[in-house]
């Protein structure tokens, strides 16, 4: 059963503690058993610093050939020495640890474990791990698992609350025998703990394989329920795609690409249908999905109805509210916009006359599924970006009519097989063409070496108007300083251009309201250059925006690559990508040839299925396309596979398959949360 209690009772957790592990969404002994860690530390056999190689992960048996110095530069303690073996010298440097002055002895002789970086001239390690070699040798049979963090929270912490957790904690397995031994899955129980505290090899290969699998069962299994309720819908709103709406179509000031317009014809198809809709258009960056879905709502409206849109954040959701207003005011059509940021006011505004049937389309994030969010005759609804929405979040939206039309969209290229895996619930529309006015953007693959060019480009593409993004990989406190930190690279950026450039910042650590602002600011071009992490993937449009560079992009997927690469183009203007390797790698160069060679999002998903097989679960995780911990729909494409298959198997076979939902609807406080 799910272990409902408290963090609290778990020992060694204080009110303190217990307070950080909440910002991670962990209250519970279930929620902590179940915070996977990200990735793996493991200790590979010591090389010599001859061999080391920039952006590569090693162990060097160093003696330390100089004093350690220690100097201060304004909040940093910054501590200092040379090591050295037979082959060469290694600079080593560390932030804030003042007491390895003392600590580390000239002539001693450590294990020094990093990520080796070029900077100022020479070859170092910063923040290196140091212990002797008889220790090393045991560290050496172990996996160190590393935790997603927030700020306070350290990584030791995390680990020794999972340990006092799984003292008392046992879960209770709900897969029937028959599956796992088909399956080949180990029990859910043994799973769980090797994958906090990992034997051996193969033993956590075995753990994240069922653990995975579960994932994406429970995924399938609650598609399943929501795709039969949804069977029998009937259209209880007929609409019709009239001359207006044909009208509206031709004074457009472009023409629908042949895609948009085969699109609207299926759209137009299942509206007049005696079935309600039930679609996806699934089109690539820039393919012009919005103005499809717009036409949807306005034909809802002009056969008498209502229409609503939620988008993942609060700047897309404004973006598409001005949007729809300049488009569709002119012809009487009220728009409402519903964020969580509004005054309270201003919602019970809002809601009074949705509810009143005087607002004909309600524009909004989450707060449009809220429980005292009426409708009079809500008749389509419409999800941007829909794999960032759990099933039941879409359940819920579609419950505020009686079985509406329901129309997705995404912007994630995903290859037909795991699409026609992951969308079984839903009618697929392919939006695989530009629109005639869109510029290819212009990409290059570089080394680390063409930083500097890089940011002379960004500086004269800002003096003729235009901004830029920077991308730089997400920071967990436990990592040590070899990938581009947010912060320190907008400092640094900051300093290497003119004053006259403005530089923003945005990562996910910062509240919404921050986040907002910061983006905002972009989008009125009061910040030039915006350095950020992957928080831009979703949720920010910048017609200005020509240029977006990407730090250390072999940390990425293939196909997020792409996704944050179609936050420009947008524009009439010529637009530029810079994809910057930190890797030196023949293989990390070639796969991001693959993006650099192409733009369109269907043939990159493709390869890059190819190209991640299964994946190094020792290095850091690339993000997923859907909202899963620890499985991947590329990396694991089989495992997904083999959850689909066992949920279509239990479905016609005589075990109780609704037995297995609701006891995981119950028990599983996961499951119960992003159905």
């Amino acid at each position: 059963m799910e272990d409902n209690r408290s963090v609290r009772t778990i020992k060694g957790i204080g009110e303190k503690t217990e307070k950080l592990l909440k910002k991670l969404n962990i209250e519970s002994v279930e929620d902590l058993v179940h915070h996977y860690p990200r990735c793996y530390m493991a200790y590979p056999e010591p090389i010599e610093v001859s061999d080391m190689k920039t952006g590569q992960r090693c162990s060097v048996c160093c003696e330390i050939s100089s004093p350690v110095h220690m100097k201060t530069a304004g909040r940093l303690k910054i501590c200092t020495c040379l090591g050295a073996d037979q082959s060469g010298q290694i600079f080593f440097r560390w932030f804030n640890m003042p007491y390895l002055r003392n600590s580390l002895k000239q002539g001693e002789v450590y294990i020094f474990t990093g990520t080796p970086v070029y900077k100022n001239g020479r070859m170092m390690i910063e923040q290196p791990e140091y212990c002797s070699a008889e220790k090393y040798e045991k560290m050496m049979e172990t996996y160190q698992p590393i935790y997603p963090l927030t700020t306070g929270l350290s990584n030791k912490t995390i680990r020794k609350a999972q340990a006092a957790a799984f003292e008392e904690y046992r879960a209770e397995e709900f897969l029937p025998e028959n599956v796992r031994t088909y399956y080949d899955l180990e029990d859910e129980a043994q799973a769980l703990y090797e994958i906090h505290f990992p034997s051996g090899t193969e033993c956590l290969i075995e753990a994240r394989k069922r653990i995975i699998f579960d994932e994406f069962f429970r995924f399938f299994s609650a598609l399943a329920l929501v795709k039969e309720k949804e069977h029998q819908a009937l259209n209880h709103y007929v609409i019709h795609m009239d001359e207006s709406i044909r009208q509206f179509v031709t004074e457009l000031p472009y023409e629908l690409t042949g895609a948009q317009k085969r699109t609207l014809q299926d759209i137009r198809n299942d509206l007049a249908g005696t079935m309600a809709m039930n679609r996806l258009i699934q089109g690539d960056v820039g393919s012009g999905k919005t103005i499809v879905a717009l036409i949807a709502l306005y034909a809802a409206v002009r056969n008498g109805y209502q229409g609503a849109l939620m988008a993942p954040t609060e700047v897309l959701a404004e973006q598409h509210y001005d949007n729809f207003q300049k488009m569709l005011e002119k012809r009487g059509v009220r728009i409402g916009l519903l964020m969580g940021s509004m005054k309270a006011a201003e919602k019970r505004q809002v809601k009074k006359l949705c509810e009143n049937g005087e607002i004909d389309i309600l524009i909004g994030t989450h707060a449009v599924i809220q429980q005292d969010v009426m409708f009079q005759n809500l008749a389509l609804v419409v999800t941007d970006e829909q794999h960032r929405f759990g099933v039941k979040q879409r359940d819920s939206f579609m419950k505020k009519g009686k079985e509406p039309h329901v129309l997705v969209m995404s912007a994630t290229p995903i290859p037909r097989t795991l699409g026609m895996i992951l969308y079984r619930d839903l009618d697929v529309s392919v939006m695989n063409e530009l629109p005639a006015s869109r510029l290819p953007i212009k990409n290059c693959v570089v080394n680390q070496n063409y930083r500097m060019t890089a940011w002379d480009f960004i500086k004269k593409q800002v003096a003729e108007g235009h901004q830029a993004y920077v991308i730089c990989p997400m920071i967990e406190e436990s990592e040590t300083m070899d990938l581009e930190n947010v912060t320190a690279y907008g400092s640094m950026l900051s300093q290497a251009l003119p004053p006259s450039v403005r530089v923003g910042v945005l990562n996910g650590k910062m509240s919404p309201a921050e986040k907002t602002e910061v983006m905002e600011a972009f989008a009125a071009n009061e910040i030039h250059v915006l350095v950020s992490t992957t928080v831009v993937e979703v949720g920010i449009d910048v017609p200005n925006a020509t240029v977006m560079l990407i730090e250390n992009a072999e940390r990425f997927g293939l196909a997020q690559l792409h996704q944050l690469r179609g936050r420009v183009g947008r524009g009439k203007s010529q637009s530029y990508c810079i994809f910057i390797s930190g890797s030196e790698q023949k293989e990390a160069m070639e796969r991001l040839s693959v993006v650099g060679k192409s733009n369109d999002g269907f043939y990159i998903a493709n390869e890059d299925l190819k190209l991640r097989g299964p994946g190094d679960f020792f290095g850091t995780r690339q993000s997923g396309t859907m909202n899963f911990a620890l499985g991947d729909i590329y990396k694991n494409a089989d495992i997904m596979k083999a959850a689909a298959e066992a949920v279509d198997y239990l479905k016609t076979t005589d075990y109780n398959f609704r037995k297995i939902h609701q006891y995981l609807l119950e028990n599983d406080l996961n499951y119960a949360r992003n159905l």
